[in-house]
């Protein structure tokens, strides 16, 4: 654990020592601000449905900077819903670029759990605006709107029911036959049952994109639902290399813990979320995006996370689908285990279809269908790069790593699909009345 935060560390400081930029050049500084966050994420171990909302409120206030400063670039006011009725008028920034790498880092820092650990990224960032000879009183009046800022977009954070997840009832898990009930090793909690009341970005609701019911759940051999079970059996037992390597690569659990005997080791990983956050900073970079565009595109990219998983959670939670982990110990096989650890909430539908399939629709209108790039987001976890030719094909196998983890069903994974799909058509359209076009 502790060799993975060194390489997070390293890899952040890594993208900031690059050749010397031009005073007018800060598009290089975007990428290891926003892997700042998600460094201390990994830290603090959140759970994916809150690193969504972290990330969209840390670029939220960025965004708005740029768009104050550039018509090019449509403010959220335009397509966020609420954000208009919200007063987020600031001074305008001596170098509104440097205004918002530092309020994307300021609003983490007041934001996350262990947002402190970001004061010496604030530090580092104004370190090096001073290397690349920006004058100290432009960085200074920058800093100050940023502030500013952050403490807007943290007033509007602080109204989206986030607050009231804790006073709810807490969530006990039935133990009726079909219903979701904690999993080895750990046999942690739900996480985020009531995940639906937190306020969408974009959707009019949390139950807007309702996926199709799951197949039913059934004793009977020759029922449906144990043919799903059967499968996600079969295909564990028997599993190619590269399925294995599939389902590692996308894994992306926070919560994964290892037992020996009585001793129980956490090891911290990014979270779907995280990844495609990552995905899209590798995108823009490889585009040759300018700042705001690239700074644009991180940000309608945490927006659509955020609703998916509120439109995910919202159905995991309705239905509460037991996990074929679950299944296949009480019915088929007792001493079966998964190739992934079983995350600690129900099974309908897959989270990393849903997010997975309506990210990679936004990119693809935003950056073409035919999009190639090579992905090293699982390098820190010492898995190798993985080269995909298009966003679709990498949210494909995201999929279907879920199969091949033993962690899902087929319905799950593909009405998932078609969940996730259905939010990223609402999102471009929604993009599209606000004025925003495709950028390649």
């Amino acid at each position: 654990m502790n060799r993975v935060l060194f390489m997070c560390v390293w890899l952040g400081l890594s993208f900031s020592l690059k050749a010397e930029a031009s005073p007018k050049e800060l598009g290089r500084h975007l990428q290891p601000t926003v892997f700042a966050v998600t460094m201390v994420m990994i830290h603090d171990v959140v759970n994916p449905p809150a690193a969504s909302r972290f990330y969209t409120y840390c670029l939220l206030g960025a965004h708005e900077i740029v768009a104050r400063h550039q018509k090019t670039v449509v403010s959220p006011t335009a397509f966020v819903r609420s954000l208009g009725e919200v007063n987020l008028d600031v001074a305008k920034a001596e170098n509104y670029q440097i205004a918002a790498l530092y309020c994307i880092l300021e609003t983490g820092r007041l934001i996350l759990p262990s947002g402190y650990m970001l004061e010496e990224e604030e530090k580092k960032l104004l370190d090096q605006l001073r290397t690349e000879k920006y004058p100290e009183s432009v960085i200074q009046q920058s800093v100050s709107v940023a502030q500013e800022m952050a403490k807007k977009v943290l007033a509007y954070a602080a109204a989206d029911n986030y607050r009231n997840l804790s006073a709810r009832t807490r969530y006990r898990p039935s133990k009726a036959d079909g219903f979701w009930y904690p999993t080895p090793p750990a046999y942690i909690e739900a996480i985020e049952p009531h995940w639906r009341i937190i306020r969408p970005m974009m959707m009019d609701s949390c139950n807007q994109f309702k996926p199709k019911p799951p197949v039913a759940f059934s004793k009977d051999t020759t029922s449906d639902f144990h043919k799903l079970a059967q499968e996600v059996y079969q295909i564990g037992n028997k599993l190619t290399d590269e399925q294995r390597f599939i389902a590692s690569y996308w894994d992306c659990n926070p919560f994964a813990v290892n037992t020996s005997g009585h001793m129980s080791i956490g090891f911290k990983k990014i979270s779907p979320g995280g990844h495609w956050m990552n995905i899209t900073s590798l995108a823009t970079t490889k585009a040759g995006l300018p700042f705001d565009n690239a700074l644009m595109v991180q940000s309608l990219v945490a927006m659509t996370l955020m609703d998916a998983f509120i439109s995910c959670w919202d159905e995991k939670y309705r239905s509460s689908r037991i996990r074929p982990e679950t299944v296949i110990n009480r019915y088929i096989n007792v001493r079966w285990q998964p190739l992934l650890q079983t995350p600690p909430f129900p099974e309908y539908t897959s989270g990393h279809s849903v997010i997975s399939t309506a990210v990679a629709e936004l990119l693809t209108y935003l950056m073409g269908d035919n999009f190639s790039f090579t992905d090293n987001t699982e390098v820190i976890f010492e898995l190798p790069e993985r080269r995909f030719t298009s966003f679709r094909q990498a949210a494909s196998e995201a999929a279907i790593s879920r199969l091949y983890g033993g962690i899902h069903y087929r319905d799950a994974i593909e009405n998932g699909q078609a969940q996730g799909r259905a939010i990223g058509e609402f999102v471009i359209e929604r993009l599209k009345k606000a004025g925003i076009k495709p950028i390649l």
